[in-house]
């Protein structure tokens, strides 16, 4: 990278970590494209919204959900969340959500990092091994029950996290991860 793009890239990060939207470069050899919003809905992330289910806001957290993504050159990323909570049963909202997300692929249910049932790996190499553990809900999402579907690189998650006051918390998550290059 050179140093003009290492200096764009330093500015846009800072400029996302400070609380900007956006920011592009590009020209012949350089393309940059980073952005950042509190703001992505379950219709965005490629799922329905569970019947009755509610936002869920953390107390420094205004909005529930995140949209954030960086472009740099071939190296794509993106992360889009959002929490929620229902009165339903954790058993109940994954079932909800196994037949939305089989449009991505097989459906791979894991449990605190391990698969549960016969499915170990999907035919596209989806496993629930450590890549793509994320922090949905405030936690580390291998300590969550949760459903997989899509590739490696591309996959959206439904985790149930914890209860909340007796509601059952979960979270929808769509996330795009760089190409491994080994």
């Amino acid at each position: 990278m050179t140093r003009v793009a290492g200096f764009l890239f330093a500015a846009a990060v800072a400029a996302l970590v400070v609380g900007a939207g956006s920011l592009r470069a590009q020209d012949s050899d350089f393309n940059l494209d980073l952005h950042a919003n509190g703001h992505a809905t379950a219709k965005e992330i490629g799922l329905p919204s569970y019947p009755g289910a509610k936002l869920y806001k953390e107390k420094h957290d205004d909005s529930g959900s995140a949209d954030l993504g960086m472009v740099l050159n071939s190296f794509h990323f993106r992360l889009q969340v959002a929490s929620y909570v229902t009165p339903d049963s954790a058993e109940r909202v994954l079932d909800f959500y196994r037949k939305p997300l089989a449009r991505y692929g097989e459906v791979l249910e894991c449990d605190h990092g391990q698969p549960v049932g016969r499915l170990k790996e999907t035919r596209s190499g989806l496993t629930c091994g450590n890549k793509g553990h994320v922090d949905v809900n405030g936690s580390d999402s291998s300590t969550d029950h949760e459903l997989r579907a899509g590739t490696p690189e591309r996959f959206r998650i439904v985790a149930i996290d914890k209860d909340v006051d007796g509601q059952t918390k979960f979270g929808l998550v769509s996330l795009v991860l760089p190409k491994d290059t080994n």
